[in-house]
C-alpha cells in the first residue's frame, strides 16, 4: 500500500494515507522526502518548500496559501495554512 496520495502533478500536497511518523522518509514521484513531524492519517504533508503566502494544492485544487513559509516534509493543517473559503484570491 501506498503511503501517500498525489492526484495531479501541480499538487504541493499530499495526503497520508497511514499515521507517518516525524523521521519517516516517504517517496513523492521517486524523490526521498524525510517527515519533519508525526503526521495522523488522512492530514497533509508539504512536498514542496512554500513561502509565506503561496498557493497550496491538494487533488490539483487549490485549498489554501500559506501563513508562513512550509518546508518540504512539514505536516500542513490549520496552524500554517488558511482555508481557501476564508480568502479571497
Amino acid at each position: 500500500m501506498e503511503t501517500v496520495l498525489k492526484i495531479d502533478k501541480k499538487d504541493n500536497l499530499v495526503t497520508c494515507l497511514r499515521a507517518v511518523k516525524k523521521g519517516e522518509t516517504i517517496t513523492v514521484d521517486g524523490k526521498s522526502i524525510t517527515v519533519n513531524q508525526d503526521v495522523p492519517q488522512f492530514h497533509k504533508i508539504a512536498v514542496e518548500n512554500i513561502a509565506k503566502g503561496e498557493t497550496c494544492y491538494k487533488y490539483g485544487q487549490v485549498i489554501g496559501k500559506a501563513l508562513c513559509d512550509i518546508k518540504e516534509g512539514d505536516y500542513v493543517h490549520v496552524h500554517n495554512i488558511i482555508s481557501a473559503k476564508d480568502f479571497t484570491a
